[in-house]
Parts: structure tokens; C-alpha cells; sequence
């Protein structure tokens, strides 16, 4: 008898510990060992131990919970709490914060961390809008063309059967304002479609060119960033708001900290790849100055036809000034 009441406590305890945690599902596209999931373990463990134990992460790396719009749709269902997203996760929350990865925006990584600063608070309030919680950005990097052929002009992009992540607004209203009808395709599809012939061009970050092996299936890349590609970790504002107060400023705390890290060591590694790309015998094609000024007008073009789609007009003339701004301060 006094074996079974001690086992009863036992259970009872333990069951009672048990439902002081908090355990967030997360679920990224992010490969295990990569920067990514590095540091979201960091991340992890910073926050186990200012909790006590009571708060942490179990992290679904490598796309097992599916692509970006798959997680997105099982968080809502309850299936997963938070996640690791690119833009177009980003978009299925609120649409309005793709104005980051718009074409030919960004001319260097200062006037990046410079809009995301000066519109934090905005961008923060419309993720709450859309149900979630910004724990933190995390940028993905500068996205450059490869292709099979050199591209330097518009009009090289006109013989490229060009790969489109299917469902980008962004991305469609980028090569429409180019003049080509790109193929979309999931971005799971594009390393044996470049290898068949299927499409003979695609756009990423050098770490996700290197990491997806696209690189050995073309020859040249684009020396000319086409977009600034926006990342973040976020978390359902329905899971968050069931986690107590304390612990919600431990995840917030060291979010902001950790993302802020990963952003600068994705910055590092995508200066690694492209000098992987260099040594693998890739060739890179640098437009001239008068086809830069072409791609900045494509750019212009391309964000204009988003207005009333993504975001309002407002917002984007206010972006566009603070990057003038910005500009004419740092000269």
C-alpha cells in the first residue's frame, strides 16, 4: 500500500512539474547544423535556463513539417507554435511587410537594419494583426540571379527560362516589370528542374545557392543583388498569449538578441558562399553603370504595381524617403 501511494505522489508530482512547461513547437525550412538552427538552439537554451526550465523550444528543422505555407497553415490549426520564415511566410501573416523584399530597394546592409529600425513598431503591430508575435528578424541576405548564360542587361533576362517560387507576389510583379514569363515551381523542384533544362535560371541567397547545391547545375551568377530577402521567428500570438508574463519577456528578451546574431552571421556566411561560388569556377557578371540605373527603374516599376496588392502607397513613399534620407545623411 505505502509503495502505491508513494508511486501516486510520484505521478502527481511529476505531472505537476510537467504542466509547468512550456513547449514551443518550431519548424523552419533551415537545414539541421545550419547557422540557422544553431543559433535558434542557443536561443533554446538561453531561455531554458532564465526560466527555470519552464519555457523552451523543440525544433523541426529541414522542412519535415513542410514548406513555408504548410507550417503557416499548421500553426493556425494548432499543430506547431512558431516558426523560422522567409518572405513568403512573412506574406501569409502580413502582407504589408514584403515591402522589405521588394526589388533594387536596399543598396547595402545598413539601409536595411536603418528601415528595420525606424519601422519596427509598424511592422511589429501588423504581425499582431495577422495573429502572430515577432520575436525577432532574421535576415536571409541579398538574393542574386544564377543562370546557365551570363546575365548583366534586361535583355539577357529575356532568353532565361527563369524559376519563380510559385505563390510570390513579389517575385511576379519583379519579373513582369522585366518582361519575362517566368515558370513557378516549389523551391524543392528547382535543382533537378536546372539540371533537366526545365528552367534555366533562379534567384537566392549565396548561402541557399551553396546549401541547395544550385550552383553546380549553372555557370554564372549575376553580380548584382536583385532583392534584400527578409527572414523571421515568430510565434502565434494565440500560443503566446498563454505563456505567463515573465516568460513572455524572456522570450522577447532574447529573441531580439539572438535574431540580431543570426542576422550577422548570415551576412558572414553568404560572403563565404560567394567566395565558394568564385572557387567552384562560377562566373560572375557585373552589370555597368547604365544597366544598374535600368534594374533601379525595373525596381521603381515593380514596386509601384504592388501598391494596393501588398501594401499602401503611404507606407512605401515613407520607406522610400527614409532611404533618401538615410542615403544623403551617409554621404
Amino acid at each position: 500500500m505505502r509503495k502505491n501511494i508513494v508511486a501516486l505522489q510520484f505521478i502527481l508530482l511529476t505531472s505537476l512539474l510537467f504542466s509547468q512547461d512550456y513547449v514551443i513547437k518550431f519548424a523552419t525550412l533551415a537545414p539541421e547544423g545550419s547557422t540557422w538552427i544553431n543559433i535558434m538552439k542557443e536561443y533554446d537554451a538561453a531561455v531554458r535556463k532564465e526560466s527555470g526550465g519552464k519555457l523552451g523550444f523543440r525544433i523541426y528543422a529541414g522542412g519535415v513539417a513542410g514548406d513555408e505555407k504548410d507550417v503557416m497553415r499548421k500553426i493556425r490549426l494548432g499543430q506547431f507554435n512558431s516558426a523560422g520564415i522567409t518572405g513568403t511566410g512573412i506574406g501569409e501573416i502580413t502582407k504589408t511587410a514584403r515591402v522589405l523584399d521588394t526589388p533594387f530597394l536596399f543598396k547595402n546592409s545598413a539601409e536595411v537594419d536603418q528601415i528595420l529600425t525606424q519601422f519596427d513598431g509598424e511592422f511589429t503591430n501588423e504581425f499582431v494583426n495577422g495573429g502572430f508575435v515577432l520575436l525577432g528578424w532574421a535576415e536571409v541576405g541579398s538574393v542574386y540571379i544564377i543562370s546557365k548564360t551570363p546575365v548583366t542587361k534586361i535583355s539577357d533576362l529575356h532568353s532565361i527560362k527563369m524559376w519563380e517560387w510559385e505563390g510570390d507576389p513579389v517575385a511576379d510583379a519583379t519579373f513582369k516589370a522585366i518582361g519575362i514569363n517566368p515558370i513557378q515551381l516549389s523551391i524543392t523542384d528547382v535543382v533537378t528542374s536546372l539540371q533537366t533544362g526545365l528552367i534555366t535560371g533562379a534567384y537566392a541567397s549565396p548561402l541557399a545557392i551553396v546549401s541547395l547545391q544550385w550552383n553546380t547545375a549553372t555557370s554564372n551568377l549575376m553580380d548584382y543583388p536583385l532583392t534584400n530577402a527578409s527572414g523571421a521567428v515568430v510565434i502565434s500570438k494565440r500560443d503566446f498569449d498563454k505563456i505567463p508574463a515573465d516568460l513572455q519577456q524572456i522570450l522577447l528578451k532574447h529573441g531580439k538578441s539572438f535574431m540580431r546574431k543570426l542576422t550577422e552571421l548570415s551576412r558572414k556566411d553568404n560572403i563565404k558562399s560567394l567566395e565558394v561560388m568564385r572557387k567552384t569556377k562560377m562566373t560572375f557578371n557585373k552589370p555597368d553603370v547604365n544597366e544598374v540605373k535600368s534594374y533601379e527603374e525595373i525596381g521603381k516599376k515593380a514596386r509601384r504595381a504592388l501598391i494596393g496588392k501588398l501594401y499602401s502607397e503611404d507606407l512605401l513613399n515613407r520607406v522610400e524617403k527614409a532611404l533618401a534620407d538615410f542615403r544623403a545623411k551617409s554621404k
